[in-house]
């Protein structure tokens, strides 16, 4: 049986300074950032010296007795709370009873093409923290080594982003705040290929597949949720690429596309004669 709660009152320290975390410029100041539920918890205690400190109710540190194991075992300081205390720090409407506290863990973006990536998610201008938590999901299901997260798109640690990666966050490198035009520079120097996702692109995903162009080490650059990408960042690309609609669908929103075009290169690279398929001499 867990003990009672140990932090009665929302106005704690501690919980009025895991509570400020859900705003940005005090994440900034102090390098941490919020993880909800326990599946981003588990996540992170798994991650090196990354979960700091957790929040539990009673109820969900008896139910996930196995995670409250892993956060001490990781040296993290674990708290347990009544339930307005988890609300008053959590940012969503129904929490789940664990709030862990983490650092920071993106990667320099020398480190990201250091490790010589085949497929890497770029996102250009992505203003909506759902849509860049999917988007990092989906990378991290397709196998990508990488995603780089521009200076003009949204904070990688809004807590609908990190909620929106279901983990993945934890999973993959991630650089952020970098110039567009630095990320697809390095990248190419790095020798991937740049093909910018866009609807109104002038080359066809059935093409380049059909072509066999896209077994190469390759960066997809994502753009803005409502407007897409801005011409000069098309015009950095080696190719402007549409996911062709075959039926009568409008359009495919970001993350659809994203997932599409990055289990495109995923297939293309490990199919004979692809980049992940080739033996390095």
């Amino acid at each position: 049986m867990v003990a009672a709660p140990e932090l009665i009152s929302p106005r704690s320290p501690r919980v009025s300074a895991a509570r400020r975390l859900g705003k940005r410029n005090f994440r900034g100041k102090e390098r941490l950032f919020l993880a909800e539920g326990p599946q981003a918890v588990r996540e992170a205690a798994a991650h090196r010296d990354t979960l700091v400190e957790m929040f539990a109710t009673v109820e969900a540190a008896e139910r996930y007795a196995d995670i409250v194991t892993e956060a001490r075992d990781a040296g993290a300081r674990v708290h347990l709370a009544d339930e307005s205390v988890i609300a008053d720090i959590s940012t969503t409407v129904t929490p789940q009873g664990l709030v862990g506290v983490c650092r920071f863990l993106d990667t320099p973006f020398d480190e990201v093409l250091a490790a010589r990536p085949k497929l890497v998610a770029v996102l250009a201008h992505v203003r909506d923290p759902g849509n860049a938590g999917t988007v990092l999901r989906c990378a991290d299901a397709a196998g990508a080594e990488a995603v780089v997260l521009t200076d003009a798109s949204v904070d990688l640690y809004n807590p609908k982003a990190v909620r929106a990666s279901v983990g993945s966050l934890f999973h993959l490198p991630v650089a952020v705040g970098v110039p567009v035009e630095q990320a697809v520079a390095g990248l190419k120097a790095a020798g991937v290929r740049i093909l910018a996702a866009d609807g109104a692109g002038d080359d066809d995903l059935d093409d380049e597949l059909d072509k066999g162009t896209m077994g190469t080490p390759t960066a997809w650059v994502f753009g803005n949720e409502a407007w897409g990408l801005p011409e000069e960042t098309r015009a950095l690309a080696d190719a402007v690429v549409r996911v062709p609609i075959h039926g009568k669908a409008e359009s495919l929103n970001l993350a659809t596309a994203a997932a599409v075009c990055l289990y495109a290169s995923a297939r293309a690279q490990r199919a004979p004669g692809g980049c992940r398929s080739v033996t390095p001499g």
